[in-house]
């Protein structure tokens, strides 16, 4: 249960830092969603050590007793379920912070109010943030991801697009459907530009494939309302029971809130 002690001992030091006030998490209760269906070739739960696996309920029980709102997603992907919080309720709160160093999340960046931060690098990207890391408005992510692939989702991008040229393109061309299917009219140099564009053309019922595969949905039917998401402190006997449980005596006493 090394993998539920961590989360736990990192979501205790998380409630710790000043300014949290509303939390939820979301898992990916079964790693695959409606996106295998799009794609066989999307992630999987294949090659997911067993023992990993049966964590993850346990996980859950674990974020619950904390006192956090969980989100196990089965249809939709966890990302689908935070990138539909961040949509939600950023106009309700001083600032939406989205806990990961996931590069998909940059496409829910707005301003400085919807912002992704890297705890590990202890690196926060707000729109400039993520201009600076991409090189393309949040906006554009989707596309960004779809031409240059992403690995640790299963989608392979095109052929001869790389970060370079897909930045550049969609620095000037936001969108897929923006860019000119004639080289020479762009006004963006990139090296081997009439190669790409053919390779966009070929393949493009693939690359609005991919794009599809890459875009956060922000539809996923949450039954929350914001108030629901107010952290209240850790449900003591919850907490304990689990802690007694499972062995994990070193954050037994941890908490610095209770619930009342």
């Amino acid at each position: 249960m090394a993998a539920t002690l961590g989360l736990v001992e990192t979501t205790l030091s998380l409630l710790r830092q000043p300014g949290v006030t509303h939390l939820a998490v979301a898992t990916d209760h079964v790693i695959e969603s409606f996106r295998n269906d799009l794609y066989p070739g999307y992630k999987s739960s294949e090659g997911v050590p067993a023992e990993l696996l049966a964590q993850f309920p346990v996980a859950e029980e674990a974020l619950a007793a904390l006192g956090l709102v969980v989100w196990p997603m089965v249809e939709f992907e966890a990302d689908d379920a935070i990138a539909t919080a961040a949509a939600r309720w950023r106009d309700d709160v001083e600032q939406v912070v989205i806990e990961t160093p996931d590069k998909d999340f940059a496409q829910c960046v707005v301003g400085s109010r919807v912002v992704t931060h890297d705890r590990r690098k202890d690196r926060t990207y707000d729109e400039a943030g993520v201009w600076d890391r991409f090189g393309v408005a949040p906006e554009s992510i989707p596309d960004y991801l779809a031409l240059v692939g992403d690995k640790a989702d299963g989608v392979p991008g095109l052929p001869g697009w790389g970060a370079k040229s897909a930045a550049a393109v969609l620095a000037r061309y936001p969108h897929l459907e923006d860019i000119p299917t004639d080289a020479a009219s762009w006004d963006v140099e990139v090296r081997n530009a009439s190669g790409l564009v053919q390779t966009l053309v070929d393949r493009w019922d693939d690359v609005l494939l991919y794009r599809t595969l890459t875009t956060l949905r922000t539809d996923v039917p949450l039954a929350e309302d914001l108030s629901d998401l107010e952290w209240r402190g850790v449900r003591r006997d919850r907490f304990l029971a689990l802690c007694d449980r499972l062995g994990f005596g070193a954050v037994r006493d941890r908490p610095h809130r209770w619930q009342e």
